[in-house]
Order: structure tokens, then sequence, then C-alpha cells
């Protein structure tokens, strides 16, 4: 069972690159854009408050897999029309271009509120000092506004990536599989369709994404560290009793 285990976790090491590849040109896509729509609901104009508000509501409302749907049958039926007369169906239609999208629109969504969030718990006194010294707007929002924000924003951020490449699973199972392509998850699935042993080949591939998740807590954690490196730094636990105060 030890030896059939360990064969699992090395024939599907190389299946988890597709995932690595979705969350990877997903992440960075969704960071700007969520930075954007969570400055558009900070907006005093009304209309762009509005939109940046409908979207995070209708992104963050809908599940991620009727997302795929959506977007794939939008890109099929415009296939003939736009698509294919520019020569770009085979690109558009690829699982490797509808996969970052929809990834990109969800997680900036669900990014944006985080963004919101810290954005509205910056300290009104911090920006007002940053206005009384003589700052411009965009000074204020690059040396006070922003670095507040992110340092505020980045442990629920963590989650959210993390919870963005647990979502690649899904990927291939909303979309059509094309080139024999095969992540994680679908290796698994296959492997339980070949020998009905779903325990042991689902089990390896939670071990893989937890192996992997890991690994992105500890990168984050390191960028938090930088983050907050004007802080002191935090003693210990400590486990000697305190007998006298």
């Amino acid at each position: 069972m030890i030896q059939e285990f360990i064969d699992d976790l090395i024939v599907m090491a190389p299946a988890v690159l597709y995932n690595l590849y979705f969350a990877a040109a997903s992440i960075p896509l969704g960071f700007g854009f969520a930075v954007l729509l969570a400055l558009g609901k900070a907006s005093p104009n009304k209309l762009i408050n509005h939109l940046s508000r409908g979207f995070i509501y209708a992104f963050r409302g809908s599940p991620l897999f009727i997302q795929f749907f959506m977007f794939y049958s939008l890109a099929l039926s415009l296939n003939l029309s736009l698509w294919r007369p520019l020569g770009i169906s085979g690109f558009v239609l690829h699982p490797l271009f509808i996969g970052p999208l929809v990834l990109t629109i969800n997680t900036a969504a669900y990014t944006a509120e985080i963004f919101y969030g810290a954005l509205r718990a910056v300290p009104k006194g911090a920006i007002e000092a940053a206005r009384a010294y003589g700052m411009s707007r965009s000074q204020q929002f690059r040396r006070v506004i922003w670095p507040n924000m992110i340092r505020f924003a980045w442990p629920a951020y963590t989650n959210e990536v993390v919870f963005l490449f647990h979502a690649t699973a899904i990927v291939y199972f909303a979309v059509p599989v094309l080139s024999g392509q095969r992540e994680l998850m679908l290796t698994a699935k296959d492997f339980v369709e070949r020998d009905f042993n779903a325990f042991l080949h689902f089990s390896a591939a939670a071990v893989i994404f937890l192996a992997v998740s890991l690994v992105i807590f500890a990168i984050f954690g390191v960028v938090y560290q930088r983050l907050m490196r004007h802080l002191p730094s935090q003693p210990g636990l400590r486990f000697a009793p305190k007998w006298f105060r």
C-alpha cells in the first residue's frame, strides 16, 4: 500500500505543473485588476463605484464552475462570427487560455473585496498627516495608502492565492480537454477509473496539493515579514512559568 502510494506521487507530480500554470498565469493579472476594482469601489464617482460593486458582486456571488461554462459557451458562440475570421479560434477556445481568463476574473473579484476592506482600514490620521505635509494625491497613495493597504490585506490575500490554486482542480472538469492534457485531479480521476481505488489516488493528489500549498504559505509568509520589517519582532512562545510578577 505504501509503495503504491509513493508510485502514485511520482506519477502524478508532473501533472501539477498544469495547476501551477493556471495559478501563475492568473494571480498577477488578478492582483492588478483587483487593485483597480478596489479603487473603483472606493471612488466617489457613482458610475465607477456602481460598476465596480456590480462586477465584484456578480463574480463573488456565482459559482466558479458555472463561470467556466458561461465563458466557454460565450467564446464558442462567437467562434463563427468573430474568432474564426480573425484566425484565433484555436487560441481563444483553448483551455490554457480560457482557464486563466476565468480564474483571473474570479480571483480579481474576491481580492478586490479584500483590498477594499484594507483600504478602508488605512488610518485617516496618516492620510491627513500626508496631506498636511504637502503630498499630492499620487504621493499619498504611493507612500501612505498603498503600503498600509497591502500590509493589512496580505494575510487574507495569501489565503485567496491558496484557494485559487485549489480552484485550478476544476478547470478541466468544466472545459474540454485538448491534446491529452491532464492536470492533477484529472490524472487522479483517470487512475480511479482504471482500478476504482479512489482513496489511494485522491489521497496522493491531496498530498501534492498540500505540499504546494505549504510552499505558497512559506513564500507569502516571507513577503509578509518583509512588509512588516518596520515593526519589532514578535517574541517566541514562553514555556517557562512566571512565578513572580
